[in-house]
Protein backbone atom coordinates (compact mmCIF):
# COMPACT_ATOMS: atom_id res chain seq x y z
CA UNK A 1 0.00 0.00 0.00
CA UNK A 2 1.48 3.68 -0.97
CA UNK A 3 0.62 6.66 1.00
CA UNK A 4 -1.03 9.58 -0.72
CA UNK A 5 2.31 11.53 -1.13
CA UNK A 6 4.43 8.44 -2.56
CA UNK A 7 1.16 7.72 -4.86
CA UNK A 8 2.06 11.67 -6.04
CA UNK A 9 5.67 11.14 -6.05
CA UNK A 10 5.20 7.96 -7.92
CA UNK A 11 2.74 9.49 -11.01
CA UNK A 12 5.69 12.87 -10.85
CA UNK A 13 8.59 10.46 -11.71
CA UNK A 14 6.67 8.80 -14.23
CA UNK A 15 5.37 11.90 -16.28
CA UNK A 16 8.37 13.45 -15.70
CA UNK A 17 10.48 10.54 -17.42
CA UNK A 18 8.14 10.20 -20.01
CA UNK A 19 8.82 13.98 -20.70
CA UNK A 20 13.23 13.27 -20.42
CA UNK A 21 13.80 9.71 -20.14
CA UNK A 22 16.40 10.40 -17.69
CA UNK A 23 16.46 9.07 -14.14
CA UNK A 24 14.29 11.33 -11.69
CA UNK A 25 16.53 12.57 -8.39
CA UNK A 26 14.73 13.20 -4.83
CA UNK A 27 16.13 16.71 -5.09
CA UNK A 28 14.00 17.53 -8.85
CA UNK A 29 11.24 15.89 -7.41
CA UNK A 30 11.23 18.59 -4.38
CA UNK A 31 12.31 21.75 -6.80
CA UNK A 32 9.98 20.58 -9.92
CA UNK A 33 6.85 19.08 -7.49
CA UNK A 34 7.00 21.42 -5.06
CA UNK A 35 6.57 18.78 -2.10
CA UNK A 36 6.27 20.52 1.77
CA UNK A 37 9.11 17.97 2.88
CA UNK A 38 12.69 17.19 2.93
CA UNK A 39 14.46 15.94 -0.36
CA UNK A 40 15.62 13.27 2.47
CA UNK A 41 11.57 12.62 3.20
CA UNK A 42 11.09 12.04 -0.45
CA UNK A 43 14.29 9.78 -0.53
CA UNK A 44 12.95 7.72 2.42
CA UNK A 45 9.61 7.79 0.06
CA UNK A 46 11.51 6.48 -2.86
CA UNK A 47 13.40 3.44 -1.17
CA UNK A 48 9.76 2.62 0.06
CA UNK A 49 8.43 2.84 -3.76
CA UNK A 50 12.03 0.99 -5.11
CA UNK A 51 11.34 -1.84 -2.37
CA UNK A 52 7.35 -2.05 -3.55
CA UNK A 53 9.08 -2.41 -6.93
CA UNK A 54 7.16 0.19 -8.07
CA UNK A 55 10.61 2.28 -9.43
CA UNK A 56 14.10 1.21 -9.90
CA UNK A 57 17.79 2.88 -9.42
CA UNK A 58 20.09 2.35 -12.52
CA UNK A 59 23.59 2.80 -10.21
CA UNK A 60 23.95 3.99 -6.50
CA UNK A 61 24.24 7.61 -7.33
CA UNK A 62 21.36 8.11 -10.08
CA UNK A 63 17.84 9.14 -9.49
CA UNK A 64 14.93 6.42 -10.17
CA UNK A 65 13.37 5.35 -13.00
CA UNK A 66 9.69 3.75 -13.17
CA UNK A 67 9.52 0.20 -13.77
CA UNK A 68 6.61 -1.69 -15.39
CA UNK A 69 4.52 -1.92 -12.21
CA UNK A 70 4.68 2.05 -11.92
CA UNK A 71 3.54 2.24 -15.07
CA UNK A 72 0.51 0.07 -15.07
CA UNK A 73 -0.36 1.97 -11.47
CA UNK A 74 -0.39 4.95 -13.45
CA UNK A 75 -2.64 3.90 -16.15
CA UNK A 76 -5.35 2.21 -13.56
CA UNK A 77 -5.18 5.76 -10.93
CA UNK A 78 -5.80 7.81 -14.40
CA UNK A 79 -8.24 5.63 -16.43
CA UNK A 80 -10.23 8.51 -16.52
CA UNK A 81 -7.61 11.03 -17.10
CA UNK A 82 -5.86 9.40 -19.73
CA UNK A 83 -7.46 10.91 -22.64
CA UNK A 84 -6.52 13.96 -20.89
CA UNK A 85 -2.89 13.36 -20.51
CA UNK A 86 -2.95 11.84 -24.01
CA UNK A 87 -3.78 15.47 -25.67
CA UNK A 88 -1.55 17.60 -22.98
CA UNK A 89 1.62 15.08 -24.29
CA UNK A 90 0.39 15.38 -27.70
CA UNK A 91 -0.06 19.39 -27.30
CA UNK A 92 3.61 19.64 -25.45
CA UNK A 93 5.35 17.70 -28.52
CA UNK A 94 4.00 19.62 -30.96
CA UNK A 95 5.18 23.30 -29.09
CA UNK A 96 8.13 21.52 -28.40
CA UNK A 97 8.38 20.65 -33.12
CA UNK A 98 7.20 24.49 -33.46
CA UNK A 99 10.48 25.30 -31.20
CA UNK A 100 12.98 23.47 -33.05
CA UNK A 101 11.47 24.49 -36.40
CA UNK A 102 11.68 28.16 -35.27
CA UNK A 103 14.89 26.96 -34.39
CA UNK A 104 16.25 25.14 -37.89
CA UNK A 105 14.57 28.44 -39.63
CA UNK A 106 16.74 31.01 -37.67
CA UNK A 107 19.84 28.76 -38.18
CA UNK A 108 19.06 28.53 -41.91
CA UNK A 109 18.85 32.24 -42.23
CA UNK A 110 21.67 32.88 -40.24
CA UNK A 111 23.74 30.26 -42.40
CA UNK A 112 22.52 32.00 -45.18
CA UNK A 113 23.80 35.84 -44.06
CA UNK A 114 27.21 34.12 -43.35
CA UNK A 115 27.62 32.25 -46.72
CA UNK A 116 26.35 35.53 -48.33
CA UNK A 117 28.77 37.36 -46.46
CA UNK A 118 31.71 34.82 -47.30
CA UNK A 119 30.83 34.88 -51.49
CA UNK A 120 31.50 38.71 -50.82
CA UNK A 121 34.80 38.30 -49.10
CA UNK A 122 35.57 35.87 -50.97
CA UNK A 123 38.00 34.00 -48.40
CA UNK A 124 40.20 31.64 -49.89
CA UNK A 125 42.94 31.03 -47.56
CA UNK A 126 43.17 29.53 -44.25
CA UNK A 127 44.22 32.88 -42.46
CA UNK A 128 40.89 34.64 -43.41
CA UNK A 129 38.65 31.91 -41.85
CA UNK A 130 40.76 31.84 -38.89
CA UNK A 131 40.16 35.54 -38.85
CA UNK A 132 36.27 35.34 -39.64
CA UNK A 133 36.48 32.35 -36.73
CA UNK A 134 37.73 34.16 -33.73
CA UNK A 135 34.18 35.52 -34.21
CA UNK A 136 33.02 32.22 -33.30
CA UNK A 137 35.18 30.13 -31.38
CA UNK A 138 37.62 30.39 -28.39
CA UNK A 139 40.85 29.11 -29.36
CA UNK A 140 43.13 28.46 -32.07
CA UNK A 141 43.34 24.73 -31.27
CA UNK A 142 39.50 24.60 -31.97
CA UNK A 143 40.08 26.30 -35.43
CA UNK A 144 42.18 23.88 -36.42
CA UNK A 145 40.66 20.80 -35.62
CA UNK A 146 37.27 22.26 -37.26
CA UNK A 147 39.06 23.72 -40.39
CA UNK A 148 38.33 20.75 -42.50
CA UNK A 149 34.64 20.62 -41.67
CA UNK A 150 34.68 24.62 -42.20
CA UNK A 151 35.97 24.43 -45.58
CA UNK A 152 33.85 21.76 -46.25
CA UNK A 153 30.78 24.08 -45.13
CA UNK A 154 31.87 27.14 -46.93
CA UNK A 155 32.16 25.06 -50.49
CA UNK A 156 28.67 23.56 -49.75
CA UNK A 157 27.07 27.11 -49.01
CA UNK A 158 29.18 28.50 -52.01
CA UNK A 159 27.31 25.53 -54.09
CA UNK A 160 23.80 26.61 -52.28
Amino acid sequence: MISERQEKILRDIVEYYLDTAEPISSSFLKEKSGFDCSPATIRNDLQDLTEQGYISQPHTSAGRVPTEKAYRYFVEQTEGDLPQFVFKEIEEARKKIEQELRAAQELAKSLQEISSTLSYTKIQDKNGILEIMEILGPSRQMYDKHMQLIQELLKELEDF
